[in-house]
């Protein structure tokens, strides 16, 4: 399946572990705890290594005594992952995430994106936050996320590249039929295989 790139080719969707991602940043759908977990954050964990679990122990007990809130977003090191850094960010649990779980969702992709710029990084991998075991119908987050991308990428011009990495085919699938960027999609020569 060719997959589709949006925002004059500035983000791109794809299909693939995003811990193999050569890019400045992946973004790490984290806990609040920053102690590592299921899914995407403990694949980034055991991928990187004990390295980025230092660091974060350090943010927890500097910044972040009772966790990272909710839509917050912290810098560290990928350890042995090709990328430079990660960007741990907590997406809202769908069932318990009140009225604001959309804002809380676009929060996690905007504070993410704004702190990569901040760090002088040009490239950020991202997988579909909040979509896994905290419940949020991806339909549903590829409009939230499609939209504060947008938003991100108009606010901070050195980012050169998002790219979106879904870990299954039909995920990537449904993020295109259901993102809501302005303009329409630009063929890539991308395919689905990982």
């Amino acid at each position: 399946m060719k997959l589709p790139s949006f925002q004059d080719g500035r983000v791109v969707v794809k299909v693939g572990d995003i811990t193999q991602e050569a890019v400045d940043a992946v973004v790490n759908a984290a806990n609040g705890s920053l102690l590592g977990g299921g899914g995407v954050d403990g694949a980034i964990h055991r991928a990187g290594g004990p390295a980025i679990l230092e660091e974060c122990k350090d943010i927890r007990s500097t910044r972040y005594p009772d966790g990272l809130p909710t839509g917050g977003a912290v810098l560290t090191t990928a350890g042995r992952m090709p990328a430079r850094h990660v960007i741990h960010t907590v997406g809202p649990v769908y069932g318990s995430g009140g009225a604001d779980k959309a804002e809380k969702l676009a929060d996690c992709y905007r504070n993410s994106l704004a702190l990569a710029a901040e760090a002088g990084l040009a490239t950020v991998a991202f997988p579909a936050i909040s979509t896994g075991i905290f419940g949020y119908p991806m339909d549903e987050a590829a409009a939230v996320s499609s939209r504060a991308i947008q938003d991100a990428l108009r606010s901070n011009l050195s980012i050169r590249e998002v790219r979106l990495v879904f870990f299954l085919p039909r995920d990537a699938e449904v993020f295109v039929s259901h993102q809501a960027f302005a303009t329409g999609p630009q063929q890539t020569d991308g395919d689905s295989t990982p």
